[in-house]
C-alpha cells in the first residue's frame, strides 16, 4: 500500500514539474521571440547615433533618440523620486501602527485601488490636476503621472515586508528601552530594506514603458530640453509616434527604441530578483 502510494506521488510530482517547465519554457520563448523581433526589425538604427542624436524631423533620414532616453530617464527616475518615499512611509504606518485601524484599512483599500487602476486613469487624473492648471504639458506632470503608478507598488512591497520581519526583533529592542522610532529606522528597515529596494526596481521597470500617462502629462519634444516644467521627449510616446508615421527611418528608429526598452526592463527585473536570491541565501 505505502509503496503504491509512493508510486502515486512521485508521478503526481514528475507531471507538476514537466507542467511548470513546459510553463516557463512557453514564457522564455515569447520574452526570446519579443527581443529578437524587435532587434530584428530595428537593426538598421541600432548605432551609435540612437544614443549620440536627437530625434529627426519627418521624412528626415538618420537621426537617433537621445532626447527621448534622457526625458524617460529623468521623469523615471523622478516619478520613483516623488512616489517611493511617500510609499515607504504610508506602507510603514500599514505595517507597524495601523493594526485594526479603519484608517489602515481604507488606506489598503485605495491602495489596491490605485494598484489595479488603468494607467491612461491614472494620466487623466494628473491632466486634470496638474496640465490643465498649468495651461501646458510638462515633465513634471509626466513624473507625477508615474509616481502614481510607483506609490501602490511601494506601499504593497514595504507593507508586505515588515511584516515578514519577526515580532522577536522588534519585542527585543523595545525591551532595551529603544524608542519605537529607533526600531524601526535601525532595525525594520535594515532587516526588510531588499525587499523594499527590489519593489522599487519592479516599479521602475514598470513606469518605464508607460506610454498613456504621458500623452496625456509629459507629450513629447523634438528638441533637447532639460526643463522639467515644458515638454520633454520620452521613448515609449517616441516609439508611438514613430510607429505610426508612414517614414521607414522612423519605424526602424521605434523598433530599435523597443529593444532598448524591453532590454532595460528585462535588467532591471533581473537586479531586482538578484537582490531578493541574495538576501535570501544570506538568511539560509
Amino acid at each position: 500500500m505505502s509503496d503504491s502510494l509512493h508510486r502515486m506521488r512521485a508521478a503526481k510530482n514528475a507531471i507538476a514539474q514537466g507542467l511548470a517547465v513546459v510553463a516557463a519554457v512557453f514564457g522564455i520563448f515569447w520574452l526570446v521571440w519579443i527581443l529578437w523581433t524587435t532587434l530584428r526589425m530595428g537593426i538598421d538604427a541600432m548605432t551609435p547615433a540612437l544614443f549620440t542624436q536627437m530625434t529627426p524631423p519627418p521624412g528626415e533620414e538618420g537621426g537617433g533618440m537621445l532626447n527621448a532616453f534622457f526625458g524617460s530617464a529623468l521623469m523615471s527616475l523622478l516619478g520613483v523620486a516623488l512616489g517611493a518615499p511617500i510609499g515607504i512611509l504610508a506602507g510603514t504606518y500599514l505595517a507597524e501602527y495601523s493594526e485594526k485601524s479603519w484608517i489602515g484599512e481604507s488606506v489598503r483599500f485605495i491602495n489596491d485601488i490605485l494598484l489595479s487602476a488603468p494607467s491612461i486613469v491614472l494620466g487623466l487624473f494628473v491632466y486634470t490636476l496638474v496640465v490643465v492648471q498649468m495651461g501646458h504639458f510638462s515633465a513634471l506632470a509626466g513624473a507625477i503621472a508615474l509616481g502614481f503608478i510607483v506609490l501602490p507598488v511601494v506601499v504593497r512591497t514595504t507593507d508586505e515586508m515588515l511584516r515578514l520581519v519577526p515580532g522577536q526583533m522588534r519585542e527585543a529592542a523595545l525591551s532595551l528601552g529603544v524608542p519605537q522610532w529607533k526600531v524601526t529606522l535601525q532595525v525594520l528597515y535594515r532587516s526588510a530594506m531588499p525587499g523594499i529596494v527590489t519593489g522599487i526596481l519592479l516599479a521602475l521597470a514598470r513606469i518605464s514603458g508607460e506610454t498613456a500617462p504621458l500623452l496625456f502629462s509629459a507629450l513629447n519634444n523634438q528638441y533637447w530640453t532639460t526643463n522639467v516644467l515644458a515638454p520633454m521627449a520620452n521613448v515609449p510616446v517616441v516609439i508611438f509616434q514613430f510607429a505610426m508615421s508612414p517614414y521607414d527611418n522612423w519605424h526602424s528608429l521605434a523598433w530599435a527604441g523597443a529593444f532598448v526598452l524591453t532590454l532595460f526592463v528585462l535588467l532591471v527585473s533581473i537586479a531586482a530578483r538578484t537582490i531578493v536570491a541574495r538576501n535570501r541565501m544570506s538568511h539560509e
